[in-house]
């Protein structure tokens, strides 16, 4: 650290509140600190088929955001000055939504805001960019004027990011546009000791520096961003004018360095960009590790709106569900997956207590309103018997607690009134397991015990990855990781989906065309074993999904296509088949199909797995 900066620093902060104060002459309200911002999921789709038909909360963008709203929360409750995490001006979140705003929100695909009542209104999240969308975020722009704009995305949704940035810079030329997400984190990164900054090609940032796209990003951040984001939102925050109508992307590269300079580290891994006119400019932080279950809470600033109808409530609606993750990524490295480990840099946990932290946040969700918990991680607590056991058995003490006296002291302010005692009692929740997690890593009765355990702690439903029921293509891929001769993969998913059914909790699946090794004759296979399944009731939904390539997998590269995805022109033709599957689009899907093999999946799948297909009404192809 040096004295010198952080005396610099000190002055500056200092010399900005004594003008704030000389300005307002009074003790800096709210009122004089706050600028608006607004958040960002991109959407994925341009038209409404597929899985949106029941949107999930975005979790990707609250958890990203966690750190910074709850620093300007508290920031806000606690007033400018030191001690509160920004000192002067503070990003706008508004207030945590009240129990009476959290009970009555709901999810409707574009009435999601339509007045400021509804709460966590500083999140657009359209889920599909059309005409109307894009009418729908003008209007936002408008109606909000944020100074920052902050947007989340996945690769599919990156070119529709970029549309929404480049809409941004046409309605107000100088709201700062900053990009994060699962796209950026695979594009982007530092490599210690070399001062060297790599981008691939579908990365936006080297997509503005060949003129592929215009000036529409101002700053980037990827890797363990949670606390580089707030690091980042604090240096605009100095190096924006009093007046709050700007702040200068040079200047707040400028204040960036000297909070590195004055000794300001974050937590994590992470690589924050500038771009200025001249240059970009590389902020990476190596700080030290964090726990998952320190971060604050992605839903303290925001209201449970996912309605998913695999949890169904007593008269046959859906149940309010919130999401829920205790790990950032999958323990496989399937060489399709971004969700990988090996791709996501590391995989990190719950590490403090973490059986009692997780029945806590389902403590305080149920409060908010949930009536049921997705567990979003690839594998339902990484798969660790003994920690899903500690879970499974201090959540069921929890459901059947009779009074307050009988719940954790953590959970106790959590849970006070009748409703959420109902809402506790009668809690569903689900999860995603694999087929050798059931069938070959453990002991059957081993795995009965846990299944048990879990349908009593309140499973009610479980999501498992099949990929496909070919040999040829599962021999490529590393969740087929215990190869016994004699016993196919398709007969270990089909003892995984019989052991779950004994537990009496209903299952689902995903199925990926598109693998190495893929052809006409493993796509049928696939079509048809997985309707014998559904055949024999093991299986209640039934997901097909197309490979797309993403950056940083290794089936992209050893495909030669990490330096030809288009995940950036605006004009891309998103048509039948594609559209009947979430993530493809021309150009960025897998190479072992043909259109006509889409075409055949699409039909194949809704005539074959009927009503147990998510989308399943066909489409027929023009014959024109």
């Amino acid at each position: 650290m040096s004295p010198d900066q952080r005396a610099r620093l000190d002055r500056l902060r200092t010399s900005r509140l004594a003008e704030l104060a000389e300005r307002t002459g009074s003790e800096l309200p709210w009122d004089v600190r706050r600028y608006p911002v607004l958040a960002v999921l991109a959407p994925v789709m341009t038209s409404t088929e597929g899985e949106i038909t029941y949107p999930g909360d975005p979790m990707c963008l609250y958890a990203a955001l966690s750190v910074a709203v709850d620093h300007a929360l508290r920031s806000a409750r606690r007033g400018a000055g030191p001690g509160s995490p920004f000192s002067d001006l503070c990003p706008d979140w508004g207030t945590a939504p009240s129990r009476r705003d959290r009970l009555a929100a709901d999810h409707a695909l574009r009435e999601w805001n339509a007045d400021d009542s509804v709460a966590d209104h500083t999140v657009f999240d359209p889920r599909v960019w059309d005409e109307r969308s894009e009418a729908d975020f003008r209007a936002e722009l408008r109606r909000r004027r944020p100074r920052v704009l902050l947007i989340s995305t996945v690769s599919p949704g990156n070119r529709y990011a970029l549309e929404m940035a480049r809409v941004t810079k046409e309605e107000l030329p100088h709201c700062l546009v900053i990009l994060g997400g699962r796209h950026v984190d695979e594009t982007m990164r530092y490599l210690p000791g070399t001062g060297k900054l790599v981008v691939e090609y579908s990365s936006p940032l080297r997509a503005v520096d060949d003129r592929r796209i215009g000036p529409v990003v101002d700053f980037l951040v990827a890797g363990e961003g949670y606390y580089a984001l707030d690091l980042l939102l604090r240096a605009v925050s100095l190096a924006m004018d009093l007046d709050r109508t700007r702040a200068h992307p040079a200047d707040v590269v400028d204040v960036l360095r000297l909070l590195g300079e004055a000794g300001e580290r974050v937590p994590g891994s992470s690589l924050i960009c500038g771009i200025t006119e001249d240059a970009v400019h590389a902020f990476p932080a190596k700080g030290p590790a964090f726990d998952l279950a320190d971060l604050p809470s992605p839903y303290q600033g925001f209201a449970i709106r996912s309605r998913f109808p695999v949890f169904p409530l007593a008269d046959g609606s859906p149940a309010r569900t919130a999401h829920m993750t205790v790990s950032n990524a999958c323990p496989y490295h399937c060489d399709f997956c971004s969700e990988a480990a090996t791709v996501v840099g590391g995989l990190k946990r719950f590490g403090r207590d973490p059986a009692a932290v997780a029945v806590e946040r389902i403590c305080e969700y149920v409060s908010y309103g949930a009536e049921a918990v997705f567990f979003d991680d690839s594998i339902f607590w990484s798969g660790t018997f003994p920690l899903i056991r500690a879970f499974c058995d201090q959540l069921s003490a929890v459901r059947q607690a009779q009074g307050p006296d009988d719940l954790p002291p953590a959970c106790r302010k959590w849970i006070t009134e009748d409703d959420d005692w109902q809402r506790l009692r009668g809690l569903q929740f689900g999860a995603q397991v694999t087929v050798d997690l059931m069938t070959a890593l453990h002991k059957e009765d081993d795995v009965r015990q846990v299944l048990a355990a879990m349908r009593e702690a309140g499973c009610t439903y479980v999501y498992m990855g099949i990929e496909s029921m070919a040999a040829e293509v599962m021999q490529h891929v590393h969740k087929n990781v215990r190869r016994v001769a004699g016993r196919p993969w398709k007969a270990k998913v089909r003892r995984a989906l019989e052991l779950i059914r004994e537990a009496g909790i209903p299952a689902g699946s995903s199925v990926l065309f598109g693998l190495e090794g893929e052809t006409r004759e493993t796509i049928e296979e696939t079509v048809q074993e997985v309707g014998l399944l559904i055949d024999d009731d093991l299986l209640g939904l039934a997901s097909p999904n197309i490979l797309t390539y993403h950056p940083a997998t290794a089936i992209t590269r050893a495909h030669g296509m990490a330096d030809r995805l288009d995940y950036h022109s605006p004009q891309v033709e998103n048509r039948p088949p594609y559209v009947y599957f979430e993530e493809a689009f021309p150009g960025v899907v897998s190479q072992r199909l043909t259109e006509d093999d889409i075409w055949f999946i699409h039909e194949s799948t809704a005539k074959r797995w009927g009503t147990v297909r998510n989308s399943a009404a066909p489409e027929q192809r023009s014959t024109v």
